[in-house]
């Protein structure tokens, strides 16, 4: 029952996942011959005094990032807007608080002056503290207002030296902001401590994570980053599901990020027309130490509480995120004056955090919504996503009672002759 109960919910997840991949949702997709907003990204480069350290490659770890930003630069798409910032460049003392203060905009984000930028990175020389927390907060704010990708790909070293402002909780607040902004981070050389929590910033944004131990990949891979920003991606709409249907927010085809806390519901709300199809699928990310044992549950139901359909999965150990979909067809309506359908989407998570680990802000949740037209019959994707696959199940039940009843008369017929002689 349980292996039925999940396969029928891997069915729901997949089709909805097709659906979000393939479809192309007029709600969500911009008109391709409207002027999309520049990409954009910002190079944070640690310039604290581990920074002096000759362990890549034979020198240095400053000279290794000078190498690779001017490699970078030169290798810049034209249409990206590339922006530095640097952090424990400029204070030698040992004021914690002033060393912590310590982060400044070298070049800002906009249209790339090569040699200005590269004659600004030649200037640089292993200084000050390292304030991770404090550079990444003055850089989310370095690429001001608008659309389009955004992007801060962060080097360091080093553990952040400014606590208690912790830089993986500084990442989660800027994901909750909904700006659609990504933290990529590389680690030089880096010790456990420092790969923890360079992976915590980088997955709280939806991030990569990349140990650098040579030049040649520390160019390659600040390259492949910057570049990608220069990649078509849908951007995401920010949203903030209620806690019932009847206040929740109207979508349309399209996207949506959120944010979820621990073992709570968020509610939302779609209108379907007759004749088409809701097609919806829900991921919720584990970005950070949870227990053991979780699950995400998404409903589809109407605004009088009545259950339609439901997609779920569980799982236990340590994951990244757990997703699933359903799919809704709405029967098509012989009254040309009928009024949609409004469905209520229910997300329910059972993730718990670890002991001493921070619940707010909730975890990440995408949500992928596809209104489309329906199939010619709404029975034929009925009865758990199976669709017409329950008439092959009926075939097979009804052979398998057929042949254990043959079976057993052919062993009754077997015993008695047996006896008889």
């Amino acid at each position: 029952m349980i292996r039925r109960q999940r396969l029928a919910a891997g069915v729901c997840a997949l089709l909805a996942a097709l659906a979000a991949g393939i479809a192309c949702p007029g709600g969500a997709a911009a008109d391709e011959t409207e002027p999309q907003p520049a990409p954009k990204v910002e190079l944070v480069l640690d310039v604290s005094g581990s920074m002096r350290t000759r362990d890549i490659d034979g020198g240095t770890r400053m000279a290794a990032a000078k190498q690779a930003f001017n490699e970078v630069l030169d290798a810049t798409p034209e249409e990206v807007e590339l922006g530095i910032r640097t952090l424990g460049a400029n204070y030698r003392g040992n004021d914690r608080k002033e060393g912590c203060k310590d982060t400044e905009q070298l070049y800002p984000v906009g249209p790339l002056d090569r040699t200005e930028a590269k004659t600004a990175v030649a200037t640089l020389a292993p200084t000050g503290w390292t304030p991770i927390g404090p550079a990444l907060l003055k850089a989310a704010d370095d690429f001001g207002n608008g659309d389009g990708t955004r992007r801060i790909v962060l080097i360091s070293d080093g553990e952040d030296t400014c606590q208690p402002l912790d830089p993986c909780e500084v990442a989660r607040e800027i994901a909750a902001k909904g700006i659609g902004l990504t933290i990529d981070t590389l680690g030089l050389v880096p010790d456990a401590k420092t790969r923890d929590q360079l992976s915590c910033i980088a997955d709280a944004t939806g991030g990569t994570y990349t140990s650098v131990q040579h030049k040649e990949e520390l160019t390659d891979r600040v390259g492949q980053l910057v570049e990608r920003a220069a990649d078509p991606v849908v951007t995401p709409v920010a949203t903030e599901g209620t806690d019932a249907c009847a206040g929740a927010p109207a979508l349309k085809s399209g996207l949506y990020t959120d944010r979820e806390e621990f073992g709570k519901q968020r509610w939302y709300k779609v209108d379907v027309q007759p004749g088409q199809e809701l097609r919806a699928s829900v991921s919720v990310a584990d970005d950070r130490a949870t227990n053991p044992n979780y699950g995400v549950l998404l409903r589809a139901v109407t605004q009088q509480g009545r259950e339609i359909v439901r997609g779920e999965g569980a799982g236990t150990g340590r994951t990244d995120a757990i997703s699933t979909g359903l799919r809704y067809p709405k029967p098509d309506s012989d009254d040309d004056d009928a009024t949609p359908e409004t469905v209520c989407l229910q997300v329910t998570n059972s993730f718990s955090a670890s002991a001493g680990v921070k619940t707010t802000p909730g975890m990440p949740l995408e949500l992928t919504v596809d209104v489309v037209d329906g199939p010619s019959a709404a029975s034929d994707v009925a009865s758990f996503g199976l669709g017409r696959g329950w008439w092959l199940l009926a075939a097979l039940v009804l052979t398998g009672f057929v042949a254990g009843l043959l079976w057993g008369w052919l062993s009754r017929w077997r015993v008695a002759v047996w006896r008889t002689n």
